[in-house]
């Protein structure tokens, strides 16, 4: 008899991206949610193509390693979430198993529900800001399997949560039909409270943090809400719980929340106390994960893994005395450069940083409470490309205070800076962030993708995004959607130089600008489709090249 399961955990879901897209069109084409959409895909024989999806498509044709390429994807990266929560349940006794992506593991996933012996089924929802994702799964859990209990939890639930009106709630808990929704910053405690309730038949009311159904009336009851307080350095991921299993690259987060209080972002209320690992601590993971020899990469989720200063030059002293074999990358405060640290990182394994940048105006990042100048910006990108280590801007557009003209400061400092790829987006209204309370102060109406100030509206900041695209030509862009910053090294490890992986992309973006200027252009430029299949095409050491 197979040993009973106490709860499978569900990662990633990057849904097939025509469904998606459909999905998101259905808003309107005019919707702000469509037009950020819109620059992340390409059509090509009349269906819609993500970055990703065409490198896929491509890269074997005519390739001499034909055969030796992997396709590209979310699933080849182990995630953060299954790795924290498997170890956590493991720790307190429970059995666990996982499925990493939810896409490239449905037959597997298939399998593990027909067997019958899975008690509970926990959907991480990290990524998504979309309900669809989640129906998803769900839907596809029910046709396999209708016995077992789903419980829902994460940042998604938590924003509804505290934005959604209590009608509004209700009816989105029952268009997911979960069981069970986890309500809490961190929900560890509470999913394991949950599942020791399943298992022994225990009363539901008593476990804080919950929404579960009463009767078959269709409400949901909420628990009382306790805050939890689950110690990082305490609960460190066990990566020989997954060694059967490994993936080439890993998600490893050393903090918990951001020490920084950006007006735009609502991360450090969802996530709570600012909390990190200790260099040692840090040091007992990564030895074993340097067991697991298949890694080649990883990347620090930390919103800032560089602070505090004197913390990240431990780590990166650990890391080269320790001489791990993997290469690295995170998401980087510039501020905090300077040429001993990049000394240590470039001799640890650094790839490349993430920055959010957010504006090249200095009145619209005070707006931000970014606490950031444009001349620490301009000296740090300058000394990461000394030490050729990649650079990654990112891009809002449209906070409150955006005008024109602060708008063409961005596009100054992205051009004045070359760094190396940049992505530009539309400021995402969220009402858990702290500019909400400031609503009166910058007359903002609206929420979400489609929002109005005293000085922009969503449409008019969509216009400027198409203009950055259009005219910026020192630095690369990105598409938002089915490309993470994460993506550039996969493809650098799969044979690509980092001129390969420009070249790559611009040919993509030449794509979406021919879409920009000809909106009724049905496919992409056959000169356009040539650059891509030509760009996509990895050869072995011995005929190496830029395409």
């Amino acid at each position: 008899m197979e040993q009973t399961i106490d709860c499978l955990l569900i990662g990633h879901n990057e849904m097939d991206f025509e469904v998606y897209e459909k999905s998101v069109k259905d808003m309107g084409t005019s919707s702000g949610a469509y037009r950020d959409l819109n620059l992340s895909f390409l059509h090509y024989n009349d269906n819609p193509y993500t970055v990703s999806m065409i490198f896929n498509l491509f890269n074997g044709n005519d390739n001499p390693a034909k055969g030796s390429v992997k396709p590209v994807g979310y699933g080849e990266t182990f995630s953060a979430a299954v790795a924290y929560l498997g170890t956590y349940l493991h720790k307190r006794g429970f059995t666990f198993d996982y499925i990493n992506s939810f896409q490239s593991g449905k037959e597997e996933l298939a399998q593990k529900l027909k067997t019958g012996n899975i008690c509970t089924i926990a959907i991480t929802t990290t990524l998504y800001v979309s309900v669809f994702p989640i129906l998803e799964i769900i839907d596809f859990i029910k046709r396999y399997n209708r016995a077992v209990k789903i419980i829902v939890g994460g940042p998604f639930v938590s924003t509804k949560v505290r934005t959604l009106s209590g009608m509004e709630l209700q009816y989105l808990f029952n268009t997911i039909s979960a069981d069970f929704y986890v309500d809490n910053s961190q929900g560890e405690s509470t999913l394991v409270n949950l599942i020791r309730a399943t298992k022994n038949n225990l009363p539901l009311e008593k476990i804080d943090n919950i929404y579960y159904k009463t009767a078959n009336d269709g409400v949901y009851t909420a628990t009382p809400y306790l805050k939890e307080n689950n110690r990082l350095s305490e609960n460190l991921v066990d990566w020989s719980l997954f060694s059967h299993n490994p993936a080439e690259y890993v998600n490893i987060r050393t903090a918990i929340s951001c020490p920084f209080s950006c007006s735009f972002c609502g991360f450090p209320r969802h996530a709570g106390e600012y909390q990190t690992a200790a260099a040692l601590d840090i040091e007992r993971e990564l030895t074993g994960l340097q067991k697991i020899k298949k890694v080649k990469g990883i990347h620090f989720i930390d919103d800032t893994f560089n602070v505090p200063a004197k913390r990240f030059k431990e780590i990166l002293k650990m890391m080269i005395k320790n001489r791990f074999n993997f290469s690295w990358h995170s998401y980087f405060r510039c501020q905090y450069a300077d040429r001993e640290t990049l000394d240590l990182m470039k001799e640890s394994g650094c790839e490349g940083v993430f920055w959010g940048l957010e504006s090249g105006n200095e009145q619209i990042l005070k707006n931000m409470n970014k606490t950031a100048d444009l001349e620490k910006y301009l000296r740090g990108i300058a000394l990461l490309k000394e030490y050729d280590i990649v650079t990654f801007g990112s891009f809002i557009v449209g906070f409150p205070g955006e005008t024109y003209e602060t708008v063409q400061d961005t596009i100054q400092l992205i051009e004045q800076s070359e760094i190396d790829f940049y992505r530009a987006q539309p400021w995402y209204c969220e009402p858990i962030t702290p500019i909400w309370h400031e609503r009166e102060k910058y007359n903002i109406a609206g929420s979400h993708f489609e929002w109005s100030h005293e000085t922009m509206d969503y449409k008019e900041a969509c216009d400027l995004i198409d203009e950055i695209l259009v005219s910026i030509d020192k630095s690369t862009w990105t598409p938002q959607y089915d490309f993470d910053f994460d993506t550039i090294f996969h493809l650098m490890h799969r044979g690509m130089s980092l001129e390969q992986v420009k070249y790559f992309l611009n040919g993509f973006s030449q794509g979406i600008k021919e879409k920009l200027i000809d909106p009724d252009k049905k496919n992409v430029s056959p000169e356009v489709l040539m650059k891509l299949k030509e760009s996509c095409l990895i050869y072995p050491p011995a005929c190496s090249g830029t395409g």
